[in-house]
C-alpha cells in the first residue's frame, strides 16, 4: 500500500474504529481486493494498542465479508466485498477477453421487438406478485425435468441463493460450498454472517465424502450446481446424483440449493440432487441465456421453502417487476428466442470441446464438460496469466475461486472461435513450458 495505515486509522483506536477506518479505505479503493493487511501484532504495535483489539477489529470485518484470512498471507481484503467499490480497471488494448464469464452476445436473443409486444399497462399493489403465464412456463420447464414444486421468482440466482439462506439460517450457520466455487457465492455465504464449509468437486460434481463431512461439521444448507459449475465445467451424473441424495439422506433438514443458473445452455442433462431431501429448491437464471441484464430466475422449492421465500420477499422489494416478467415470458414462448437459445447450446459446446482437444493435443490436461468455460489444473497459475496477458489473452487465475483445492486457470469460451482456440493453446503451451523450463532450472 502507498500510504500510512497507522495514520489512516489512528493511533491509539479501538477495535470498532479500526474496523469502520479500514471498511472506509476498502470503499475509497486505497486498500484494493486482495491486498494484504498487516499482521495483528505488527498493526496492534503501531497503533499502540493491544493485539486483541485489533484481532476483534479484523474479525468485524471479516465477520461481514469485507476481508478474508488466506492462510500464511494472513488477513487479506476480500475480491467483491458488499460495499461499492472502483470497478476493475478496463483492460489494455488488444487483450482478449476470456476472464468476464460473459455469454456471447450474437448468441442473445434481441429484446427490441420483445419491448414492443409486452403491456404497458401499470401493475398496482395487491396483486399476484407472479405473472401467471412465467409461473406456467417455469412450472412446465421444470417438470420436463422432473422437478415439481412450487414456484418463486427472484431477481437473479445470486438474489434467490441469499433469499433462501436468509429465510432459512442464522448468523453464525455453516453453509456447504462447492471447491472449487464461483467466488460471488462464498463472498455472499460471508456477507451475510454464515460461514462456507468448502465441499471438493470433481469433473461428476460434489464428492459424496467431503459432502458427508461438510454435513457431520454442522452443515445447515448445500449449495451445488447440478451442471456448467464455474469453473471447473462439472456435470453430476446420474450414478453421482443417486450417490449424493444417500448422502443427504440421512440429513433430511438440510436445506439443498441446486443453483441451475445456466440449464438451457448448460449442454449436458440435469441430474436431480434434491429427491430424499424434505427442504429444497431449484434455482434457473435467465441471465446467461436471454441476457445479463435480464435479473431474474425461476425458483421451484418444496411448499415450506417458497411460502417463506415469498413471505421475506413481500416485506421487502415486493415482487419482481412485472414488466421484466413479461419481457421473459415472451421471449420463453418466442419460436425465433428458442431457435437461438438451442444454437447457443450447441456453439458453447463447440467452443469448449475445440480448446479442450486443442490443449490435449499440446500434452495439457483440461476440463470442460458443461457451462461457458474450461478449467485448466497448473500449478504456477499468477505467473501463467500474467504471462498469457503480456501475450494478449486475459484469463482468470484459480485462487479467486479456490478454498483448498488445487490451483488452475479458467478460460471464458463462450466467444472464442475454433482457430482463436488452436491458437490461445499454442500460447497457453509455450508459457507451461517457460515455466516448466524456469521452475526446473
Amino acid at each position: 500500500m502507498d500510504f500510512s495505515l497507522v495514520q489512516s486509522i489512528g493511533p491509539g483506536s479501538g477495535a470498532a474504529t479500526i474496523a469502520v477506518r479500514i471498511e472506509t479505505l476498502i470503499a475509497t479503493g486505497r486498500l484494493r481486493p486482495g491486498e494484504r493487511l498487516p499482521a495483528v501484532r505488527s498493526l496492534a504495535a503501531e497503533l499502540g494498542v493491544s493485539p486483541a483489539t485489533v484481532a476483534a477489529g479484523y474479525r468485524s470485518l471479516r465477520d461481514r465479508g469485507l476481508v478474508r484470512p488466506d492462510g500464511r498471507h494472513g488477513t487479506v481484503v476480500a475480491h467483491q466485498p458488499p460495499l461499492r467499490v472502483r470497478p476493475a480497471r478496463p483492460l489494455p488494448p488488444g487483450v482478449r477477453d476470456l476472464a468476464s464469464g460473459n455469454p456471447d452476445p450474437a448468441l442473445l436473443p434481441p429484446l427490441g421487438p420483445v419491448f414492443a409486444r409486452i403491456s404497458p399497462a401499470h401493475k398496482l399493489y395487491g396483486g399476484p406478485a407472479i405473472l401467471p403465464q412465467l409461473a406456467e412456463i417455469a412450472r412446465a420447464g421444470f417438470a420436463a425435468d422432473g422437478i415439481t414444486g412450487d414456484i418463486a421468482v427472484a431477481g437473479g440466482a445470486l438474489d434467490g441463493i441469499e433469499r433462501l439462506l436468509q429465510a432459512e439460517l442464522r448468523p453464525g450457520d455453516r453453509v456447504g460450498v462447492e471447491d472449487p466455487s464461483w467466488p460471488r457465492i462464498g463472498d455472499l455465504v460471508t456477507a451475510i454472517g454464515l460461514r462456507a464449509e468448502p465441499i471438493e468437486v470433481d469433473q461428476t460434481g460434489l464428492l459424496p465424502d467431503r459432502l458427508a463431512a461438510a454435513l457431520q461439521a454442522g452443515a445447515r444448507a448445500v449449495i451445488a450446481t447440478p451442471r456448467g459449475q464455474n469453473p471447473t465445467g462439472a456435470a453430476i451424473d446420474a450414478q453421482r446424483a443417486a450417490d449424493i441424495q444417500q448422502v443427504l439422506s440421512g440429513h433430511p433438514r438440510v436445506l439443498v440449493i441446486e443453483d441451475d443458473y445456466i440449464a438451457d445452455v448448460a449442454g449436458a442433462p440435469y441430474a436431480a440432487l434434491h429427491g430424499r431431501s424434505d427442504r429444497w429448491a431449484v434455482i434457473r437464471s435467465v441471465s446467461k441465456v436471454l441476457g445479463p441484464d435480464l435479473r431474474l430466475a425461476t425458483v421451484a422449492a418444496d411448499p415450506l421453502t417458497t411460502s417463506r421465500v415469498a413471505g421475506r420477499q413481500l416485506l421487502g422489494a415486493g415482487w419482481v417487476s412485472h414488466l421484466l416478467q413479461q419481457t421473459v415470458a415472451t421471449l420463453r414462448s418466442d419460436a425465433a428466442a428458442s431457435a437461438l437459445v438451442a444454437r447457443a447450446k450447441r456453439e458453447y459446446a463447440t467452443r469448449r470441446a475445440a480448446l479442450v482437444a486443442a490443449l490435449a493435443e499440446r500434452g495439457i490436461t483440461a476440463h470442460g464438460r458443461s457451462g461457458l468455460g474450461v478449467w485448466i489444473p497448473a500449478e504456477e497459475e499468477t505467473a501463467i496469466v500474467q504471462a498469457l496477458a503480456e501475450r494478449g489473452w486475459a484469463v482468470s487465475p484459480g485462487e479467486r475461486y479456490r478454498y483448498h483445492s488445487a490451483p488452475g486457470l479458467r478460460v471464458t469460451t463462450a466467444t472464442l472461435q475454433p482457430a482463436e482456440a488452436r491458437r490461445l493453446a499454442g500460447e497457453i503451451a509455450a508459457v507451461v513450458r517457460g515455466q516448466a523450463t524456469t521452475y526446473a532450472g
